[in-house]
């Protein structure tokens, strides 16, 4: 791919038209990425009589290419390029949508395999499923076996997908075709690199079968496991949360799949993304240990603490993903108290705060009430949200390199200063 450069905005000869590969030069995409221009409406091409492929006006491909540098540099103090355009994922009016399509619906008449490909293709693949290959399994669990015992399942996940990378010959060819066939081997490789919860866990059949396996010893019922798929459907991508941000920056510097993933797992494990649902998982078992919420919140705010599994900045009303999963979780008869104990904790939080229980609460029922440690949710998280991390690495790798630069608004001492002593 090669990069702009000053000379390739010299005025050109009146009437010339460009070929799809000088255009791709002088934007410095890939030559796929030109006609996604076209099909955005970015740029407009014409194929000549007789001629096999399409071409471009100078004008109007030297205008986008202005355009591409002016927001890669930013104004001065804005941070650069921060608004990033995107065809995976839409939040609105306490809705969102995969590809224009609502998310809810699609996670719940389609598996979390289903929905990932769609995220990855824009095509609906009904049946299909990830396999894990035996030999990308070996060499995930002797990495994950050589760590400790205290280990978090986060970190389990990274060092799979760092393994795995260190084998993999091909992870820097960043095609289309490459990263989807990396992505459907990478997802079933983290589950089967986590260690089983019951000896004699089967690896085979439909992803949250196999991540059941990993998260508890108690045998699966199918309204629980329904509950599990459709929460991995569901958070398989939420527009550029912070770990989804951190992936587009690695991919914008040309990091393969393995790293842009590993780059998100990084993000998540902070205590205001991933870790929530831990959060909530742990005051929910206080809750039912107590008998009442009210307590339990009391302490919450007395430490200075926010009541976790509560609010979402980029709802106003109830999570949407919340909303489904306890619809669910209500068919499951052992989440009777969890739900009752969730309940109790949104309205004792309600008498002063109106806030709605957003989707880390809903997690923390189910991981509670079907004996998972609090370390689940997070791990549900993880492999479900890296389907949108793929999602998010492929569209950025069609992107111009290196975009998301921003400048740093310098606030120290001013130069010249004298050398230290």
């Amino acid at each position: 791919m090669s990069p702009m450069r000053d000379h390739d905005t010299a005025p050109r000869r009146p009437g010339r038209r460009l070929t799809t590969r000088e255009t791709a030069e002088l934007l410095g995409v890939k030559p796929e990425t030109v006609y996604a221009y076209v099909s955005r409406g970015l740029l407009s091409s014409r194929r000549e009589p007789g001629g096999r492929s399409s071409t471009f006006e100078a004008g109007e491909v030297e205008a986008l290419a202005r355009r591409n540098r002016r927001e890669a540099a930013g104004s001065p103090g804005s941070g650069g390029d921060l608004s990033v355009r995107t065809r995976i994922t839409l939040i609105e009016g306490d809705r969102y949508f995969f590809r224009g399509v609502d998310a809810v619906e699609l996670a719940s008449r389609h598996s979390y395999e289903e929905v990932a490909e769609w995220l990855w293709t824009g095509v609906l693949t009904p049946g299909v499923t990830f396999a894990a290959p035996e030999d990308s399994v070996k060499v995930a669990r002797r990495a994950v076996d050589a760590l400790s015992e205290h280990a978090s399942p986060v970190d389990r996940l990274r060092v799979a997908a760092v393994a795995m990378a260190a084998e993999d010959p091909l992870r820097f060819d960043l095609s289309e075709e490459a990263v989807l066939n990396t992505a459907r081997v990478l997802i079933p490789t983290l589950v089967a690199a986590l260690p089983p919860a019951r000896p004699g866990h089967q690896d085979d059949g439909p992803l949250a079968h196999r991540l059941w396996g990993r998260l508890t010893g108690r045998p699966a019922d199918e309204a629980s496991l329904r509950v599990l798929d459709t929460a991995l459907a569901l958070l398989a991508d939420h527009d550029l949360a912070a770990s989804t941000l951190a992936v587009r920056v690695a991919a914008s510097a040309r990091a393969h799949a393995y790293a842009a993933v590993s780059a998100g797992l990084g993000v998540l494990e902070g205590p205001l993304h991933g870790a929530a649902s831990g959060l909530a998982h742990r005051m929910l078992l206080d809750v039912l240990d107590q008998g009442t919420a009210v307590p339990v919140i009391a302490e919450e705010l007395r430490a200075g603490r926010r009541v976790p599994g509560l609010g979402h900045r980029l709802y106003t009303g109830e999570d949407p993903r919340a909303r489904v999963l306890f619809g669910l979780l209500e068919q499951v008869p052992r989440a009777e108290p969890a739900l009752l104990a969730a309940r109790d904790v949104v309205a004792t939080t309600a008498r002063h705060t109106p806030l709605h229980a957003n989707v880390d609460l809903a997690l923390a029922v189910f991981t509670a009430s079907c004996g998972m440690p609090a370390t689940a949710g997070e791990t549900i998280f993880a492999v479900a949200r890296t389907a949108g991390w793929i999602a998010h690495a492929l569209e950025e790798y069609g992107e111009r390199p290196l975009r998301m630069r921003p400048s740093g608004h310098y606030v120290g001492p001013r130069p010249p200063q004298p050398l230290p002593e």
